[in-house]
């Protein structure tokens, strides 16, 4: 889409991060970015308002997030600003706005990393499921799942 603008923002992990399992596995939590800058009348550094902003991921990105990323730490997200829609159970309609990450990462200027590369299975009946996909899609007969 051509209004659909990518936004990097930076900060430190102001909530916990939990993973929620549904359909897809996810994560929702919120990012403090306090800008500064230096008063050269007074030689010192000054604190503007902190930003809260509500981050979302899902899938690998979710998981590999819950399993790294703890209150307090510097981060730097890439994602898609949404507003999410929704009504209360007293009918009362409500709205937020959140960032759709689709990269999340430690901020390197505060600290050092390491990789660690984890091999996710996805759960038996997606790959059940991916495989009759793909037979179908090389024109071989699928079996039918055992009941």
């Amino acid at each position: 889409m051509s209004n659909d603008n990518t936004m990097t923002f930076h900060g430190r992990v102001g909530t916990k991060v939990e993973l929620r399992e549904g359909t897809v596995p996810w994560v929702l939590f919120r990012v403090a970015s306090t800008p500064s800058y230096f008063d050269q009348a007074t030689r010192t550094w000054r604190d503007l308002e902190t930003i809260w902003i509500s981050v979302k991921a899902w899938r690998n990105l979710a998981q590999n997030v819950a399993d790294s990323l703890e209150v307090g730490d510097p981060i730097v997200v890439i994602g898609k600003m949404r507003t999410e829609k929704w009504t209360t159970q007293d009918g009362e309609p409500r709205e937020s706005t959140v960032l759709e990450a689709t990269l999340i990462g430690h901020d390197l200027t505060w600290g050092v990393t390491k990789l660690q590369r984890v091999d996710r299975q996805p759960p038996a009946a997606v790959r059940e499921d991916t495989g009759a996909a793909l037979a179908a899609l090389e024109g071989e007969p699928a079996e039918a799942p055992a009941a």
